[in-house]
């Protein structure tokens, strides 16, 4: 079985920069204001995923195993 990862975005915290979707492409998109959003329930791992995570000004973004549960970013 593959791993799965799934990811949300805080739309209280989320203040529009989109760096998110810029810098994972793969996984994330903004809408029509500008709030990142994920392209599908779950997305493969990536190291853009988690660069895009971690390059939140404000956090917003949580990555978890779509499997088990499991937080990956932030960490726990």
């Amino acid at each position: 079985m593959t791993e799965r990862w799934r990811v949300t975005v805080d739309h209280d915290m989320c203040v529009h920069t989109g760096l998110c979707a810029a810098t994972a492409p793969d996984a994330l998109t903004l809408d029509g204001d500008g709030q990142g959003i994920p392209l599908a329930d779950t997305v493969p791992p990536g190291q853009a995923l988690r660069d895009a995570a971690e390059g939140c000004p404000v956090e917003a973004i949580t990555i978890t195993g779509a499997d088990t549960g499991t937080q990956i970013f932030p960490p726990p």
